[in-house]
């Protein structure tokens, strides 16, 4: 790429939005130009307007301290300076839907790691491993927003990254049923134990509106395009439950599958650690050169050793084995942080750009 990117970050001084500035520091394709907040943000330094809340381990990098924060809902304002923009804002869903919209229609695109279009039936949710055949649906968007180049893509949840790559290398032997417990990271709530400490040995058995999108979200992933929109896919049914824990960074998911065609454990391991799609043909510049690792040790995976994993861009499974009830049950892990939010959006943009659906304006 002859010349950077130039990329806006909306909702730039909260947790996902550091991430975005941390995880594009150097980056060969793209550039923070840009960084826009709220209102009460607006017109300080990115680093005044962050002050004592830099969440990252990494220090804030050099290049962005000394922009000056836009306000988010000026819209026209920001596009223009960008060629397109991340959205990690933090406001009530249809707030949000409003806003990526409007910034679709100045012909920007958008890459979202928000909730609010998941569902909106023209706008790709991709894993770009797994569907970035999904992208196919943006020619239909834009003729509904009316724009040329301007488009909304959006990453999934989070909590569904330690166990849906699986499904979708398992694909030939019909995954039918799945049972699934998340234990989330508080990263996931934009927390640290600074901010929370009474999540400090404690645990705590809800997250608001993540058991649906546990449940739902990877069956949207493993559909297909179908009339200019996504269908999901009829199976598998998915059950699970979703419950904080104590950790900073990691979500580790304990899974139980059932198949149409029952495989060996050999088979699902090789299935796993071969499983690649366009990140990694392509060569993105943040795909991991194997997506997923198994580890054969009883104790693994585990947050400390494994969540970092290809810069915590790839997912580790492991304790795979035959069940009493179900064909087989293993264990998941992700960054919930870079694979499960701000990494995961920034493949979706390196594949857009690489696919020439994101260029410079």
């Amino acid at each position: 790429m002859e010349k950077k990117l130039r990329v806006g970050i909306l909702g730039a001084t909260g947790m996902v939005g550091q991430r975005f500035i941390s995880l594009l520091e150097n980056h060969p394709w793209f550039e923070v130009v840009t960084v826009a907040a709220s209102p009460r943000s607006a017109g300080k330094t990115y680093e005044e307007a962050v002050g004592g809340r830099w969440k990252m381990t990494t220090p804030m990098p050099e290049g962005v301290k000394n922009l000056v924060v836009h306000n988010v809902n000026e819209v026209e304002e920001v596009a223009a300076t960008v060629d397109f923009v991340f959205s990690a804002v933090d406001m009530t869903k249809d707030e949000i839907r409003a806003i990526e919209e409007a910034y679709a229609k100045t012909e920007t695109p958008v890459v979202s790691n928000n909730s609010a279009h998941r569902w909106t039936p023209d706008v790709p949710m991709v894993v770009p491993e797994i569907n970035s055949q999904h992208f196919e649906v943006i020619a239909d968007q834009k003729k509904r927003l009316g724009t040329t180049r301007g488009f909304i893509a959006v990453k999934p949840n989070c909590s569904i990254q330690s166990y849906a790559p699986c499904l979708a290398a398992w694909k030939e032997f019909g995954p039918k049923e799945v049972v699934a417990t998340t234990y989330q990271a508080i990263s996931g709530a934009g927390k640290t134990f600074k901010d929370w400490p009474e999540m400090v040995e404690n645990i705590i058995p809800y997250i608001g509106g993540e058991e649906e999108k546990s449940e739902q979200e990877p069956l949207r992933v493993l559909g297909k395009v179908e009339n200019g929109e996504i269908v999901k896919a009829e199976l598998p049914k998915i059950t699970c439950q979703c419950i904080r824990v104590p950790v900073l960074n990691g979500h580790t998911a304990a899974v139980f599958i059932n198949f149409e065609k029952k495989p060996t454990k050999e088979q699902l391991i090789e299935k796993l650690v071969n499983f690649k799609g366009f990140p990694q043909e392509a060569e993105l510049p943040s795909a991991p050169k194997q997506f997923i690792q198994y580890l054969e040790e009883d104790n693994r995976p585990q947050v400390t050793l494994d969540v970092d994993y290809e810069n915590g861009m790839g997912v580790s499974i492991g304790r795979l084995r035959e069940d009493t009830m179900f064909d087989f049950k293993f264990v998941g892990l992700s960054h919930n942080t870079v694979r499960g939010a701000a990494g995961g959006a920034v493949l979706c943009a390196e594949a857009l750009t690489a696919k020439g659906y994101i260029e410079a304006k």
